[in-house]
């Protein structure tokens, strides 16, 4: 797999400025993780980076999917939602934020 260049990288090592969720939701990915059924988010991230650029402001996870959803902020300034299996990181979809 391509590494990403290491600016990517270092901004998708950060953490995230929000996570979604209700403190249910939560317990719901840890005991998803631990049980193996989904990639962990910092997986997720670096997989992600190497296909989208920019700074992960907000990350969700539709745990009736076993997706997680990304807004990605590009250098740009465009806001983009990002759609990845959380199951094996693959990039589901990518559509500019309206």
């Amino acid at each position: 797999t391509p590494k990403p260049s290491s600016a990517a990288s270092d901004v998708y090592k950060r953490q995230p400025l929000l996570v979604s969720g209700k403190d249910k939701d939560h317990d719901v990915a840890y005991e998803a993780l631990q049980r193996g059924q989904i990639l962990p988010l910092s997986k997720i991230l670096s997989q992600t980076a190497t296909q989208v650029s920019g700074e992960v402001i907000k990350v969700e996870l539709d745990s009736k999917r076993l997706e997680y959803k990304l807004k990605v902020l590009s250098a740009n300034g465009l806001v983009r939602k990002v759609r990845v299996d959380a199951r094996n990181g693959t990039l589901l979809s990518i559509k500019d934020d309206d």
